[in-house]
């Protein structure tokens, strides 16, 4: 049975997914580009702008949804979300949730942790921001959003967990991760499936960080889903493999018959907050392939020289998509 699925604009059934990516950002700002506004302000006219280049060649590959994965420390927007959803005739599914410890706002919840269980405070956040709405906006998250380190998930890392997997069991809202240079993947999984959460409404990000297919097996032996969802972001500078090792893992993959838990995307971000870099990362040679235009124009025909196939392809974009996030069979 499908359930429903909030996007920026309202709630939505699996069947009006469509071609799906799983894991993008159309602004993102590193935790504390706040504090630099007098330098780098926001420009809501210039990232309408830019987003509207990227997602305009993006609806061309007739992609119809994007899972935008930014947390809600790293300059989560809603209503922005909600104008680029109107203006390009796009579902936009927002998330809720936190970054990885070194990168994120912890201290605020370590502070709280003194004098309150902040287990269930962060539950009651997800939970409030999935059913009721973020803030005032009234506009509801559609997934969560956890995030862990390289090597090692922290205790506040695992706190979160553990709440979104309460949240999940409760609600049956989807989890999507961030999993620091491809590591902690089966770890992540351990501790959600046995916390309660279904493991059919996971999707264990940035698993592409590693080639070694034992390990993603490890992965995929919880029934989770396997999300590849780097694509542009290679080599050294990344600390990550290459695209074309990421085709060959994901066509390792559909031989070994894992094709029903494959997603893929990005990790894009459209409009960078703060200020501005010295030299635009478009410009720069290492990322000329870091846009969401990548998989559609670059990485699906890798992946058919390597043997996958259209309706392999179908599943990756369209029906694990619906199943990971509307629960459909």
């Amino acid at each position: 049975m499908s359930k429903q699925i909030n996007t920026v604009l309202g709630p939505i059934t699996a069947g009006e997914l469509g071609k799906t990516l799983m894991h993008e950002h159309l602004l993102y700002g590193f935790c504390g580009f706040q504090g630099d506004d007098t330098l780098g302000p926001f420009d809501e006219l210039e990232a309408i702008r830019e987003n509207m280049k990227w997602l305009s060649g993006l609806k061309k590959y007739e992609f119809k949804t994007i899972v935008d994965a930014t947390n809600n420390e790293c300059g989560r927007d809603p209503f922005f979300l909600a104008k680029m959803a109107t203006i390009m005739d796009l579902n936009i599914i927002c998330s809720t949730g936190y970054y990885y410890e070194p990168a994120s706002a912890y201290m605020y919840w370590k502070f709280r942790s003194g004098f309150a269980d902040v287990e269930t405070e962060i539950y009651e956040m997800m939970k409030t921001e999935l059913t009721v709405g973020i803030g005032k906006t009234g506009i509801k998250a559609g997934v969560m959003k956890l995030a862990t380190s390289n090597g090692v998930i922290t205790p506040f890392e695992e706190i979160f967990l553990k709440a979104a997997a309460r949240v999940n069991k409760d609600t049956g809202y989807p989890i999507i991760t961030h999993t620091e240079m491809g590591t902690m993947g089966p770890d992540q999984a351990r501790i959600l499936t046995e916390n309660g959460a279904d493991p059919k409404s996971i999707s264990v990000g940035h698993m592409c960080g590693n080639t070694d297919i034992a390990y993603h097996e490890e992965l995929l032996s919880y029934g989770v889903f396997d999300c590849f969802d780097r694509f542009g972001l290679e080599g050294d500078l990344f600390h990550t493999p290459t695209d074309e090792e990421r085709c060959d893992v994901i066509a390792a993959l559909m031989n070994k018959g894992y094709e029903d838990q494959i997603l893929m995307s990005h990790d894009s971000v459209t409009v960078e907050l703060g200020r501005k870099r010295p030299v635009p990362k478009d410009d720069l040679d290492f990322m000329k392939h870091a846009n969401i235009m990548n998989i559609p124009t670059r990485v699906i025909p890798m992946l058919q020289e390597r043997g996958v196939s259209d309706a392999q392809l179908e599943k990756i974009f369209v029906t694990n998509p619906a199943r990971v996030l509307g629960g459909e069979a």
